[in-house]
């Protein structure tokens, strides 16, 4: 069977790529009230921007080495911020946190400009401290998600960015890397699995909505309302913050002798099942910690009783 053209093959990797923006701007709708809204949003810009490049590779615009390696620096470089948005998702710095992602884009990104600006026809001069940096955040990222269900997306989309950035790992001949017979192919495989990536996420994140709104057994009252809406930023922000919502609660927790713990799969609780008269303030407690990452629309969404929206201080 002769090889497909190389053409068709980056033609198949934008369109892979253009499903994959299209799911993640439905991600941004099922994140909508939480701060990983802007994470999804980057998501976003780096899908259009992996598209935009493979377009261009299947015009022919990318014939040339220099350029397409500056080309696909800037698609890695944008493909690296949705994971550092979630870093700096809390409020209320979680908006001024996007200059500093923004800012890590353009740091990156600066060999491809130099290159094309102050030296065309060269390949872009990349640091190794970068070369090395960069796999280095692909694997901050999974590692915030390896332990959720989000393990199996967030697994595709790592392996997606670290193929597309093989030009630029320590060692490596990024024009000959670049320019190889396979490098079509390898491109459309991480769009692929890009687009894979992307596809199990949002339909985890739809079928948990569903679940959410069918309600489920809890072994109490106080973790029937805080385990859905806390596995629920566990799926949306990560590993990272969700262990800091829990220490800080059991902080205080352990401070007013509540007989509960959060723990990373949910709320644990003990003593009396009869004694009640600390869930009111327990609930209070997780939803000002929650209050810090979602709003009370958000919170709804997920499982937090209806009555809080229209009555916070009931709790």
């Amino acid at each position: 069977m002769p090889p497909l053209p190389a053409t068709l093959i980056h033609m198949v990797a934008c369109v892979a790529a253009c499903l994959a923006a299209l799911v993640t701007a439905w991600g941004v709708v099922l994140v909508r009230g939480s701060t990983a809204v802007p994470a999804a949003l980057w998501s976003v810009a780096a899908c259009l921007a992996l598209a935009a490049e493979m377009g261009a590779r299947a015009a022919g615009s990318l014939a040339d080495p220099a350029t397409a390696a500056a080309a696909r620096l800037a698609v890695v470089s944008l493909s690296l911020c949705p994971a550092m948005s979630l870093l700096g998702a809390k409020r209320p710095q979680h908006g001024v946190w996007q200059l500093i992602v923004a800012t890590l884009a353009v740091v990156l990104a600066m060999p491809a400009a130099s290159a094309l600006l102050m030296r065309p026809g060269g390949l872009p001069d990349v640091h190794l401290l970068e070369r090395c940096f960069m796999p280095l955040l692909v694997l901050v990222g999974w590692m915030n998600f390896v332990g959720t269900r989000r393990a199996a997306a967030v697994t595709c989309a790592a392996v997606a960015q670290l193929l597309l950035m093989r030009g630029f790992f320590p060692g490596a001949a990024t024009d000959a890397v670049m320019q190889s017979a396979s490098a079509g192919g390898t491109d459309a495989a991480a769009a692929g699995l890009l687009f894979i990536g992307t596809l199990l996420a949002a339909a985890q994140a739809c079928r948990s909505r569903a679940r959410y709104a069918r309600g489920g057994e809890a072994l109490s009252p106080v973790t029937a309302v805080v385990d859905p809406a806390f596995l629920a930023l566990r799926e949306t922000l990560g590993a990272a913050w969700v262990l800091r919502i829990a220490e800080r609660f059991d902080t205080v927790a352990a401070a007013r002798g509540w007989p509960c713990r959060l723990h990373f799969g949910g709320l644990e609780t003990g003593g009396d099942p009869c004694d009640t008269s600390w869930h009111r303030d327990a609930l209070r407690a997780f939803r000002a910690l929650a209050r810090r990452f979602a709003s009370e629309a958000w919170l709804a969404r997920h499982g937090w009783p209806d009555t809080e929206r229209s009555s916070p201080g009931r709790l």
